[in-house]
């Protein structure tokens, strides 16, 4: 089953109009951007996502809303050529997701899971170069010790870093949690390999950066009275969208809509767990 988080509350802080135009920047497997599309009927909706492959997926899943999508394969820096290519100037609201999908987490093969062996990729774009294998064995002691700290707040950084050099070449996501396993003690139900698995997959698709761009390019992109909305699962992204937030507020770009962040309701977090950790940001642009 896919759900797609706090759903009510994006079709709510995103004020979908029927003739209004939207861009969903991270499709995923097109939950938000079907929900988007079903109450739409002259408007389009851009469903842009960097992962090919949940591109696709997302495609099938909202085929009886088709002729009102305009799916886009990029990352948050060509949202603009999204938009272009869709024949528009400017859109009447933009959401973005900043977590992972549930298919790319429970998909072995790309890399991202804790949960079954696989390669170490964790790439949410396989056109792209670096993978999570290059870090991992190639990085030196202290970068990768620095990397797990500042990606992902590991307090045991030297440590892991210092049984990673020692356990080289780590050849899977498997061997990767065995050998972090070594080096750190349970904490309750988290795996000791969690915050290693997080770190290295903010670098390997440049999530910080990718966010920022996300804050930097959207609001320009939206009409006057348009809606951005945000959705975060960690805090080192809330803060990003929450300082961004401020800045076009001080500047008169906008006003923000959420004082404090939206959080999912007891029913959502009872039926999908993982969404117990999402919050929303939205504001109205000038």
């Amino acid at each position: 089953m896919h759900y797609s988080v706090m759903l009510p509350e994006v079709l709510e802080y995103l004020a979908v109009r029927p003739d209004g135009n939207y861009l969903d920047a991270t499709a995923g497997m097109g939950g938000h951007t079907g929900a988007i599309a079903a109450l739409l009927k002259e408007g389009i909706v851009i469903s842009n996502d960097r992962d090919q492959q949940s591109l696709s997926m997302a495609r099938e899943r909202c085929a009886e809303w088709s002729s009102r999508i305009r799916f886009h394969h990029g990352d948050f820096d060509s949202l603009g050529k999204a938009v272009q290519e869709a024949g528009l100037q400017k859109v009447d609201g933009a959401l973005a997701d900043f977590g992972v999908s549930r298919f790319q987490l429970t998909t072995p093969e790309r890399g991202f899971s804790l949960q079954a062996d696989g390669p170490l990729d964790m790439r949410m774009d396989a056109s792209q170069p670096l993978m999570a294998a290059d870090i991992v064995n190639y990085e030196g002691e202290r970068e990768l010790a620095n990397l797990l700290y500042v990606e992902a707040e590991e307090h045991f950084s030297r440590r892991i870093a210092r049984e990673i050099v020692q356990n080289r070449p780590i050849r899977s996501t498997a061997h990767l949690a065995k050998v972090v396993e070594q080096a750190v003690p349970r904490r309750g139900k988290l795996h000791p390999a969690s915050k290693t698995f997080l770190a290295l997959r903010r670098v390997v698709n440049q999530e910080d950066a990718q966010i920022k761009a996300f804050l930097e390019h959207a609001p320009g992109l939206i009409a006057p009275g348009g809606r951005l909305v945000v959705i975060s699962f960690m805090s080192l992204e809330d803060r990003l969208a929450k300082q961004h937030f401020r800045l076009l507020e001080k500047q008169g770009r906008g006003e923000i809509l959420t004082k404090h962040v939206v959080k999912p309701s007891a029913d959502e977090v009872r039926m999908n767990p993982p969404s117990r950790s999402a919050v929303l940001r939205a504001m109205v642009m000038h």
